[in-house]
This record gives C-alpha cells, structure tokens and sequence, in this order.
C-alpha cells in the first residue's frame, strides 16, 4: 500500500486518453523512453527557457536515458497510484512523441491542481503549443474534478505563480 494522497476521488475515472487530429493523449510509461528522451533532447534550450521556469530549474541539461528512464518510471507509478498524471502527447500513428502534459497536486492557495505541458521544439512554428494548450485546457476543466486547475506559464505568469501564498500547514494536534 502507499500513503501518497490522491490528487482525484477513487471514485473518479482517470481518462486514459484524449484524442485531437494532430495528437493523443495517454499515460506516460517506461515504454516510450525512446521516444520521449529524443523529444526531450532535441528541445534542451527550449525547455530550459519555458518549461523549465515553472519549477526554477534547468532541466533538462545533463539528462541522461538512464536519467530519463527513473523519470518515466516515477511518472508512471505516480499514475497508477492516482497522485499526479503524466500524459504523452503522441503523434496519431503514435510513431513521434510531441511533448508532455502533466497534472499535478499544488500547495498553492486557491488551486487544487497544477497543469504543465511543453512540446518539442520543432513543433512550435506549426501551432502545435496552442492547440495542446487549448484542448487541454478544455479537458482539464469540462472533465477532470477540479474547482480551481492553475495552468502556470499559461493563465498565470511563472512569477505571479511563485508569489501565490501556499496553504497553511495544519496545526500539530497535542
């Protein structure tokens, strides 16, 4: 068993999918390490200088695939335990991974939930970014269980969303 909380009710039924013409959407697993470190590669500076901004890091300098693989791996557990959900943006064939999305729990004030997502860099010129940013957005608030979804970089900046208050911890009980 584990202690993690979960981000939805067990009640609730995890979507498996979202499918757009130009992607789908699914769980992201140790299978697709190939993949998704050659769409992570071929986006270093891209993400470093988006994505990476959300959490003050710069990943993904030094990635390695056995790096990547622990990453994937964590990921899918997460899901499957139903405490965060790290979606693949697959290309319809499912032969080139676009990018990422991942849905997460925040201690944010306000928020119940927090929703990242990058493409790969070569996709950016074509309006893929907008269009995933979009359909997502729709998803996570017409299907997914929550009252508040912060989309950081996206409905808010990366500062504003650092300066948000976090919940206040509960008092120790004597």
């Amino acid at each position: 068993m584990h202690d993690r909380p979960r981000l939805v009710p067990d009640d609730f039924n995890v979507p498996a999918t979202l499918e757009h013409p130009r992607f789908r959407l699914r769980m992201l697993t140790v299978n697709d390490l190939v993949r998704d470190y050659d769409a992570v590669m071929s986006s270093v500076d891209h993400l470093r200088t988006t994505y990476s901004r959300e959490s003050g890091g710069d990943w993904p300098a030094g990635l390695t695939l056995e790096d990547d693989l622990v990453d994937l791996g964590w990921h899918q557990r997460e899901f499957t335990l139903r405490a965060s959900f790290a979606y693949t943006a697959m290309a319809p064939d499912e032969g080139r991974c676009l990018g990422c999305v991942y849905i997460m729990p925040t201690l944010k004030r306000d928020h119940d939930a927090k929703v990242t997502m990058w493409v790969r860099a070569d996709e950016l010129s074509g309006g893929l970014d907008d269009e995933l940013y979009a359909a997502v957005h729709l998803w996570i608030t017409t299907t997914w269980p929550f009252r508040s979804p912060a989309f950081p970089g996206r409905d808010i900046s990366f500062a504003d969303w650092h300066r948000l208050p976090a919940i206040s911890p509960e008092p120790a009980s004597s």
